[in-house]
């Protein structure tokens, strides 16, 4: 017989989440690192979850985005073979322990991906300390070789400029030169911009870059952050709920939503903006639409499926 192919792993990751409200209090405290939830933080948060169905779909859509981007990396004349795994930071799926699985499969190769475009020391870096932390606890060595970042990269934005496009359409012809586009991406402690982290410089990059592709005049468009922490420490902003103000102030009240920094359906989205926004829209008489998260879209299964061989490619782990 033929010998196998050799593995090559694919670790996924995404932020992770409850699968029901029982699960809330453990999750935060493992977001808080252990310290204790208060108790009007933790009232609120499960009243978030309660709103939008009682758990996160984030766990079910990424194992869709990942069955899809499989039935691609994996070609006939392949001298390897992609194996893919799933790792959430914060929820089951531990990352540690699907490392855990991945040294037991005796995978010595594997290419990193978090579904998040832009890279920060406290995002992308983090889930990457998860990896080294699952190899050190069950004592085994793999080469990893990370994604670090693909903001600019032409297939996500083609694909987030298609959602700018979706959004437009439900606009009636004469309405669209009075939409204001609203690209957004997850709040950041402010003292980021000190330490040189290239996250809020990498969200406007993807923003510009989506808002040329889409087609967007310079007064089309702009930027902010949602969803900031519950800490004393400014964060960066304006925040989404206020912006919308600022832009109800100005005379705008045709608004698309194109949350950029995010790529799949979570809290963030369906509570932050399609309920807490749209309820200082609607204070606001703001018409405030947001188009389908990517998920499993086509265009970006395809972009991240050709992210992953290229740095299998560049590692020297596989030939084109």
């Amino acid at each position: 017989m033929p010998n196998p192919k050799p593995q090559i792993g694919i670790l996924f990751m995404a932020y992770g989440g409850p699968d029901g409200l029982d699960e809330i209090p453990g999750y935060l405290s493992d977001i808080r690192a252990g310290r204790t939830t208060p108790k009007k933080v933790l009232d609120e948060i499960t009243r978030n979850y309660r709103l939008i169905g009682g758990s996160s779909p984030l766990l079910k859509l990424t194992i869709e985005t990942m069955d899809a981007i499989m039935k691609l990396v994996n070609l006939p004349n392949q001298m390897a073979h992609f194996k893919p795994y799933l790792g959430m930071r914060h929820w089951a799926p531990w990352i540690e322990e699907t490392v855990g699985q991945m040294i037991d499969d005796g995978i010595k190769r594997s290419v990193s991906l978090v579904l998040a475009p832009q890279y920060s020391g406290m995002s992308i870096a983090k889930y990457q300390k998860k990896i080294h932390a699952g190899l050190n606890f069950y004592r085994g060595e793999i080469d990893f070789s990370h994604i670090q970042s693909y903001h600019d990269d032409p297939g996500l934005i083609e694909a987030f400029a298609h959602r700018v496009q979706i959004g437009l359409e439900r606009f009636s012809v004469e309405e669209r030169p009075s939409v204001h586009v609203i690209f957004s991406a997850h709040s950041l402690p402010v003292r980021i911009v000190k330490e040189k982290d290239p996250y809020p410089i990498q969200f406007k990059e993807t923003a510009a870059l989506v808002a040329d592709v889409a087609g967007l005049a310079t007064d089309q468009w702009s930027t902010c952050y949602q969803s900031e922490g519950r800490s004393p420490e400014p964060w960066l902003g304006p925040q989404l709920e206020d912006y919308l103000v600022e832009l109800a102030d100005q005379g705008i009240h045709n608004v698309i939503s194109i949350p950029v920094g995010f790529v799949c359906d979570h809290v963030e989205i369906l509570y932050d903006i399609d309920i807490e926004a749209q309820a200082v829209a609607k204070k606001y008489n703001m018409r405030l639409e947001r188009p389908p998260s990517l998920n499993s879209d086509p265009i970006f299964v395809k972009t991240l499926a050709r992210l992953i061989r290229k740095q299998a490619v560049s590692a020297q782990w596989l030939n084109e």
